[in-house]
């Protein structure tokens, strides 16, 4: 299972790397695995301001859909074209490289604090298991 050192998670399997007042967000490796196969991914508040803990989107896969949890309260800049079904239609990147090309959202944090909430990588890998 690959859980970098460098991120920050969630319990509910999102990621955040933080370069500046920026971040970027996704979905883990142990998520992906989880869904399977991913289809279709939705963000439809680009340009909103999006609580901590609340959803931001949603990612399908052939059996199930599932809700994307914001990590930190901020306002979403950008949602990766290559994911989006008008742009590059590849939720696939997602399975092949959660952690690179399958990013989800790029955020402007607005409370940097709660970054000190969320779990590292050895809370993260005792958390799945």
């Amino acid at each position: 299972m690959n859980i970098p050192e460098s991120l920050k998670y969630t319990k509910e399997h999102e990621w955040i790397r933080v370069e500046g007042d920026v971040a970027i967000v996704g979905i883990t490796d142990f998520a992906q695995g989880e869904l399977g196969e991913l289809v279709y991914v939705e963000v439809d508040t680009v340009g909103q301001t999006v609580a901590k803990d609340e959803i931001f989107g949603t990612v399908e896969a052939v059996k199930t859909t599932s809700d994307l949890f914001m990590p930190v309260t901020g306002e979403i800049l950008e949602f990766n074209g290559q994911l989006d079904e008008s742009d590059g239609d590849n939720p696939g990147l997602i399975n092949e490289d959660p952690y690179g090309e399958g990013w989800i959202v790029k955020v402007k944090i607005t409370n940097p604090d709660e970054l000190a909430e969320l779990l590292d990588a050895t809370a993260y890998a005792a958390l799945i298991g």
